[in-house]
């Protein structure tokens, strides 16, 4: 078996020792160099190039974001920031996925050693996740941006949890995604214009980042990008993005819909989980609802989408030539839980699509 060849940069001893040991006892991986800076790290690759890098972003001599941005336009390859959890960290990792970088494992300041050792399984299928990302597909994400602008907020009402209505004159449209998708969906939120429908998206990321995430996004779109928050309404040109570390559900007030944000166990190993948010999208919206998944490593979201395609509502998945992982539409399309199967950039024409049968756009 071919080995995924890894690099790890940090300036940190002790995250080089313990990355190095947690991703060596993987039969399928092996570190080809742990270094303490970019400029060291670029030498390593004239000898070798990795698969994968795990890069930290503040680092001496060169910052991360600038070594990232650099590989992208020089070689792309896939890379896992090793970021710390502070708000200009925060910040700083959502302009480093932004520069092509597909997934973000957290570090805390302290603790180091005994946090990976705790967290050894998600670091290591963080890595294989990145490994099996498309170079082309991440070539052409990392060209394309557009826009700005946002709707009015409008007032909270407390939820009901009524089942579906056979027709509301609002639709939901209901994302999945996890690695690569970050840029997906930038590429997908900034194509669409200020009347899109209502826009709930589950995103496979860390605690503390999608608020970041979001702003980012807001900056970039027509669209009105929020964190959600329990309570917060679904409307036209407005998304709402599940928090990290808390999973998301669709209800319904009378026939508008807001969101439910809470805690509780993983589900498919995630939390927040797109299996979630679509079977409660299944149970609220029904048939004014759509159901689109992309880019992302595992099942989450697979099985959920077919309950939602049993029940008549009309799913999407991205396809693999667009996917930087084509895991889980892969195992939707497996599942015979999709429509349509189109490429990344005609997501958004979709989405137009339904909301110009809903009364939107």
């Amino acid at each position: 078996m071919t080995k995924t060849k890894v690099l790890i940069v940090d300036d940190s001893a002790v995250v080089r020792q313990v990355l190095s040991s947690i991703l060596n006892k993987d039969p399928s991986l092996e570190v080809i160099g742990a270094v303490v800076d970019p400029i060291l790290a670029m030498k390593r690759m004239e000898m070798d190039w990795p698969d994968v890098i795990v890069l930290d972003i503040e680092m001496p001599r060169m910052d991360g974001i600038t070594f990232l941005t650099q590989i992208m336009q020089q070689r792309p390859t896939p890379v896992v920031i090793c970021s710390t959890l502070t708000e200009k960290g925060t910040e700083t990792a959502m302009q480093a996925m932004a520069a092509g970088a597909v997934d973000i494992v957290t570090k805390p300041k302290i603790g180091l050693k005994d946090f990976f050792e705790e967290e050894a399984s998600m670091l290591v299928q963080a890595v294989k996740g990145a490994a099996k990302g498309r170079l082309m597909a991440m070539r052409q994400l990392a060209a394309k941006r557009a826009g700005t602008m946002r709707p009015a907020p409008v007032l909270k009402t407390a939820p009901s949890r009524e089942g579906a209505m056979a027709r509301t004159t609002q639709g939901v449209v209901a994302i999945g995604t996890s690695t690569g998708g970050t840029q997906a969906l930038e590429l997908v939120l900034s194509s669409l214009p200020l009347g899109a429908p209502g826009i709930v998206v589950v995103q496979h990321m860390p605690e503390k980042f999608t608020a970041a995430f979001a702003q980012r996004l807001d900056s970039l779109c027509e669209l009105e990008v929020m964190e959600a928050k329990d309570g917060d309404h679904v409307i036209p040109g407005r998304v709402l993005i599940a928090p990290g570390g808390r999973h998301m559900r669709l209800q319904r007030s009378g026939a508008r819909y807001c969101v439910e944000v809470f805690d509780g166990p993983q589900v498919n190993r995630h939390r927040p989980s797109v299996d979630v948010l679509f079977r409660s999208v299944t149970k609220v919206a029904g048939q004014n609802a759509l159901g689109v998944i992309m880019t992302g490593m595992g099942d989450d979201g697979a099985h959920a989408m077919k309950e939602m395609h049993d029940r008549g509502i009309h799913t999407i998945a991205q396809n693999e030539e667009t996917c930087v992982v084509y895991g889980m539409p892969a195992e939707a399309v497996k599942l015979q839980a999709v429509d349509d199967i189109v490429p990344l950039d005609d997501i958004s024409s979709h989405i137009m699509r339904f909301g110009s049968r809903h009364g939107v756009l």
